[in-house]
């Protein structure tokens, strides 16, 4: 990805800022009303579709909780290119709703994420894939401190970003983000790759997660509309949700595929069927 440059009359961004601590807080990036038809088209899903007890995967940060859950399970591993529902500690999420749902499909590729893309330096992204993430009150699940290359990972590094929409404010309360700024500059030391045939579990893990110093966390709290860019290799987690109010959020990843490979080893992979859409239309 090349420099971020920056248009006269656009919406406001830094450029260093992105490049220093490895995400980009952009409040009011989207509107109440596209937040809320966000809110209403997930809600019609839900209201349509019945989950059969046994697809109730757990979607987890913490190793031993993912090959226990999603490495036994089919379902996880062929989730990239449906809507699917995951359990994350009393978080639901939904995946490929880019692909199959229109609001969320409009929102993906709106030509204010276009044009942010577009300053970003991508030549040619396209969306890997995208969640609706649940954090309920009171039972909001802890994320723990992970990167996003550990599961999406790229040959050159550095080629993935995730765009994390608040469709309500996110507070310490309710489980907003925690960064280590400038974590992204030091690559990877764990990967989540498909595990060989034969073999008990779907994924494996190759490398360990380091032990990250609490104290160089810092919360990123976001109003509803905000928008977090972050990079692939930045550091992040979220606390439980203690609070009474939830914290929704609509998040999806998008890959520079010029001069990218797509590690075949990755969990999530293209189908015929609906290879990874290009974000500009």
């Amino acid at each position: 990805m090349s420099e971020i440059p920056q248009e006269e009359g656009s919406h406001p961004m830094s450029p260093f800022q992105f490049r220093e601590d490895g995400f980009l807080v952009l409040e009011h990036f989207f509107s109440p009303e596209e937040c809320d038809s966000m809110r209403s088209s997930i809600q019609r899903i839900l209201d349509g579709m019945e989950v059969p007890p046994h697809c109730r995967t757990e979607f987890s940060t913490k190793e031993e909780e993912q090959l226990q859950a999603q490495g036994s399970s089919d379902y996880f591993l062929t989730s990239g290119d449906k809507i699917r529902f995951f359990f994350e500690k009393g978080v639901l999420d939904e995946r490929a709703l880019h692909a199959h749902d229109p609001v969320f499909k409009q929102i993906t590729h709106s030509s204010k994420v276009q044009e942010l893309g577009r300053k970003l330096g991508l030549e040619r992204p396209v969306v890997v894939q995208s969640m609706y993430i649940f954090k309920q009150p009171g039972i909001g699940g802890e994320v723990t401190p992970h990167q996003d290359a550990t599961f999406l990972h790229t040959e050159p590094l550095g080629r993935v970003l995730g765009f994390w929409i608040a469709l309500e404010d996110a507070t310490q309360e309710n489980g907003c983000l925690w960064f280590i700024p400038g974590s992204h500059t030091s690559g990877i030391t764990r990967r989540m790759v498909r595990a060989a045939q034969g073999a008990s579990t779907c994924v494996e893990f190759v490398g360990s997660e380091p032990a990250y110093d609490d104290s160089k966390f810092i919360p990123v709290p976001i109003s509803k509309g905000g928008l977090i860019v972050i990079h692939g290799e930045v550091v992040h987690k979220s606390a439980m949700n203690s609070s009474a109010f939830s914290r929704h959020v609509y998040t999806f990843h998008v890959m520079e595929a010029e001069g990218t490979n797509w590690s075949k080893e990755n969990w999530l992979q293209p189908t015929p069927e609906l290879p990874f859409p290009p974000l500009y239309t």
